[in-house]
């Protein structure tokens, strides 16, 4: 057998599974921030309060638990809806908490805007370039464990200054992590697109939290 004909055929291979978990997860993304955004809408429109920070907490690790666990079956899929809605139901207390400010429409549009431009602009550069950041992986991991405790000190603490400190640590990480993930998908570091779509969600929905947080303070709400 011609080892080049071989080596060809298993690059065309790895090719197409790329490009089917390309597919495959950004339309379970769409998919995902659009239950997202009608669960928020649900909540907003039916008032409800936020959970809370222990309810916020064991509602996510405890749904991403089971969607890591059952990420290669249906169940998985179920869970990634399960886990997306729940996040954009503890999102529509604070969009209502921000709309109810003078300048909060424009806040919230603004923080929209930028997480799509920002989501947008990484995500073409990785595709155009192909540029491989999995050498941001292990950094990725300290810093997000070192925002989230600092984020739960700053909130246990009530330390404002800290607390927009957090936001603007996650927004440089949440964009490091979209590069890092979708370099991840294209390279064939991540086969698996439940996976991959859960953590450009979590990246989204956490870059637009921490744009909504230093926006509203940047325009005194």
């Amino acid at each position: 057998m011609n080892p080049q004909v071989t080596t060809l055929g298993r690059s065309q291979s790895a090719a197409l599974s790329t490009n089917k978990v390309v597919k495959n997860t950004y339309m379970l993304l769409s998919m995902t921030l659009a239950f997202s955004a009608l669960t928020a809408g649900l909540s907003m429109a039916m008032n409800l309060p936020h959970p809370g920070l222990i309810i916020t907490l064991v509602g996510y690790f405890g749904l991403l638990f089971l969607t890591t666990k059952f990420r290669d079956s249906g169940l998985g899929i179920a869970f990634v809806f399960a886990l997306t809605g729940f996040m954009g139901y503890t999102l529509g207390p604070i969009l209502n908490a921000y709309l109810s400010l003078p300048n909060g429409p424009q806040v919230v549009m603004m923080a929209m805007g930028g997480t799509a431009e920002i989501f947008l602009g990484l995500s073409a550069f990785v595709m155009t370039t192909r540029k491989d950041f999995s050498f941001m992986g292990g950094f990725l991991m300290v810093g997000i464990l070192v925002a989230f405790l600092a984020g739960l000190g700053a909130i246990f603490f009530e330390m404002p200054g800290l607390s927009l400190a957090v936001s603007a640590m996650f927004v440089l990480l949440m964009s490091g992590l979209i590069l890092y993930e979708t370099s991840n998908i294209i390279h064939g570091g991540e086969t698996n697109y439940i996976m991959a779509t859960v953590t450009l969600f979590v990246s989204i929905f956490n870059l637009f939290t921490s744009l909504l947080h230093l926006l509203g303070f940047a325009s005194n709400d």
